[in-house]
């Protein structure tokens, strides 16, 4: 399970970074590689949806470990 949330994670950068290209230069990266082939562009946002679903337990976890909890805070 390790490596498909690091291929998630992965994904999930390529796809923000894709993103940034959109909202600063007007390029999409993504149909810039696979213009022509617009199966493949389609695959890709398919998948980077895919992995922002595969990294939403990631981020629950991570909150768990990071945020301290009612009983674990004191208050005076």
């Amino acid at each position: 399970m390790k490596c498909l949330q690091w291929i998630a994670l992965l994904l999930i950068i390529i796809g923000g970074l894709n993103w940034l290209l959109i909202g600063i230069f007007n390029f999409n990266f993504v149909h810039f590689v696979f213009g022509s082939l617009w199966i493949f562009e389609r695959i890709i946002y398919i998948l980077v949806g895919l992995a922002a679903l595969i990294c939403i337990p990631m981020l629950k976890e991570c909150c768990k470990k990071s945020c301290p909890t009612s009983s674990q805070s004191t208050h005076e």
